[in-house]
């Protein structure tokens, strides 16, 4: 019977991958939060970057005017999930004027370049959805408003449980993102990349081992 769920929870993560992750950055995000594939929420150019370490600051606010009147020079105001967002890069002990701080994740592995891009994607995934594998010029960083994450590397994965679970992958290694648990997975994602290359590479010269379907089938059979 295990077996059996097993080999029908890895045939649903099949299933369920997403073809358009690779453009996500050419698809502007919508109204409407449905599940698919990752959008883009905003894409700030950003000719240099504050002295590091940095973080990615995760903040709300009440209303997009408040939170426009907090935002500096590395700051991007989105709204999403219910909620209006000031995402900034800056050092992890800095705040906002106002607003009620959520999460900050770092330090970002940031290589120099003449100039940068900050991409910030949402994305609302069920259990067992997944991206094409792929690779980024730049670190990406990972915030889940709910749901659970895995993220399988060639090194092995990296869980995320529970609302406001982040991940924090450096750039290069070939990955793979999957929704694990029971519920939707509701999250943003930060690409931080030198502006003359692209955010996001499809691959098909690496296949994980399957070890986040493994642990969505843990999940599944609990």
């Amino acid at each position: 019977m295990h077996k059996l769920l097993l080999s029908l929870i890895l045939l649903g993560a099949t299933i369920f991958v997403s073809p358009a992750w690779g453009q996500a950055t050419a698809r502007p995000c919508g109204t409407e939060e449905t599940v698919g594939p990752a959008c883009l929420l905003s894409k700030q150019p950003l000719a240099s970057l504050p002295p590091g370490p940095l973080y990615w600051h995760l903040d709300q606010f009440d209303s997009r005017n408040a939170a426009e009147r907090a935002a500096i020079a590395t700051s991007t105001v989105a709204e999403a999930f219910g909620s209006i967002w000031l995402f900034t890069i800056e050092r992890q002990s800095w705040r906002p004027a106002r607003g009620r701080h959520v999460s900050d994740i770092g330090p970002l592995p940031v290589q120099p370049a003449a100039a940068y891009a900050a991409e910030y994607l949402r994305s609302v995934f069920s259990p067992g959805m997944t991206a094409p594998l792929h690779v980024h010029s730049g670190p990406e960083a990972f915030y889940a408003v709910s749901g659970d994450t895995c993220l399988e590397t060639p090194d092995g994965i990296k869980l995320g449980r529970g609302p406001g679970n982040s991940l924090l992958i450096e750039a290069g290694p070939p990955m793979l993102l999957m929704a694990i648990g029971k519920d939707p997975r509701r999250g943003f994602a930060l690409i931080l990349h030198s502006a003359d290359q692209p955010p996001t590479t499809l691959i098909h010269d690496w296949h994980p081992p399957g070890l986040c379907s493994q642990q969505l089938a843990r999940d599944q059979a609990r």
